[in-house]
């Protein structure tokens, strides 16, 4: 009976992943996935999927009645109302709140997408150190001992000694009995990645685009952390200037002025050759943008920053171009006829939400 039920639940379970992934384009463009994410978990909202359980047939109901009344009285509303209505049209209202880790939705992801796996470099071929429990010694602290191995080894020695009681069945252990767990160091594989998101906050990048780049960045996120055990974020937001933010503000934060975008290449620049070395960490560049700047005198800027220090040293360079009704969009053709050549420079256009699929497909899609 019990296997019975283990394989019901199995079912179940196999069902709303099925419903997930059906319906994981709308949940992806209109942000329902970002209810919970604590410890690394989050709410979907399921429609007409319940959980298997046991009913009772109404149908089936009978016995003693209580309570005061005759027969044919009817009950749950009023005796004025014949209990008839006309009948609707519309399905019920059936939604169940389901919980599902980031690395299923990950995977997800990578299926419906057809994303393949991303093969780090740098410190992938280098060894760390870690410990593991998973040995079982004479000697050790107190807080370390193994029960079950102690009891195991006391209740031995008193039936090899035939000191054991079968009428009753105490096992003391005695010091040369107990056990404790121990650790073993182990050698692992160290992957490390950075991710720099690079946006423009400008006046022309509005909240439905920047609403647009959170649920983008989301995802990249979660399919990014499905292959890098740490993984580390930097928010660059610029106008005409640069800035270094949390995430928080990162998506909250409206400016106003004009557009330059070689600040935010000069910044992350410096903070690369600061902070990380290249053939040590994977890097990951997402930058979105309405597609303006500040002329052909930053364009060519731009240009020679990519070209010079950013892309020979990234995995992945992204440059993602949200529709504004107030951006020029000229950004993504100047880069389309000038280093479109580059194998790791991916161009994606995001005129709506309907798009974030297919744009995350354009930057994950070659596995870099």
């Amino acid at each position: 009976m019990v296997k019975k039920i283990e394989k019901d639940v199995a079912r179940f379970h196999r069902i709303i992943k099925g419903a997930i992934r059906k319906d994981l384009s709308k949940y992806i463009a209109k942000g329902e996935l970002f209810g919970r994410k604590g410890r690394e978990l989050v709410s979907i909202p399921v429609p007409q999927i319940e959980a298997p359980r046991f009913r009772h047939d109404h149908s089936q109901v009978g016995g003693v009645g209580q309570g005061d009344g005759q027969e044919g009285t009817p009950i749950g509303f009023d005796n004025d109302d014949d209990g008839k209505g006309k009948a609707g049209d519309q399905p019920g209202q059936h939604v169940r709140e389901v919980e599902i880790s980031l690395s299923e939705l990950a995977q997800m992801l990578g299926e419906e997408l057809e994303l393949p796996r991303i093969q780090p470099k740098g410190k992938n071929e280098i060894l760390t150190g870690k410990d593991k429990y998973s040995v079982v010694r004479n000697t050790g602290p107190e807080s370390l001992r193994h029960f079950k191995r102690t009891y195991k080894a006391a209740m031995k020695r008193q039936i090899s000694s035939q000191t054991y009681d079968y009428d009753n069945p105490i096992v003391v252990p005695i010091r040369a009995d107990i056990r404790y767990k121990s650790w073993k160091p182990t050698k692992l594989p160290e992957t490390n990645a950075i991710v720099f998101y690079i946006m423009d906050v400008s006046g022309s990048m509005g909240d439905e685009q920047k609403e647009i780049v959170r649920i983008e960045s989301f995802w990249i996120d979660t399919w990014l952390k499905a292959h890098y055990k740490g993984i580390k974020t930097r928010y660059i937001v610029h106008d005409a200037a640069a800035h270094e933010v949390d995430r928080e503000t990162f998506f909250s934060l409206r400016e106003s002025g004009g557009t330059i975008i070689s600040t935010a290449y000069q910044l992350c620049a410096r903070i690369i050759e600061n902070e990380y070395e290249p053939s040590e960490w994977n890097i990951y560049f997402f930058q979105f943008s309405d597609g303006d700047n500040w002329g052909e005198t930053d364009n060519s800027k731009c240009l020679n920053i990519l070209k010079k220090d950013l892309l020979p040293i990234c995995n992945l360079f992204g440059y993602g171009q949200v529709r504004s009704d107030y951006g020029s969009g000229e950004y993504i053709a100047f880069l389309e006829n000038n280093v479109a050549s580059e194998e790791n420079l991916i161009l994606s256009e995001v005129e709506s939400k309907d798009d974030i699929m297919d744009s995350i497909k354009d930057f994950l899609g070659n596995g870099m």
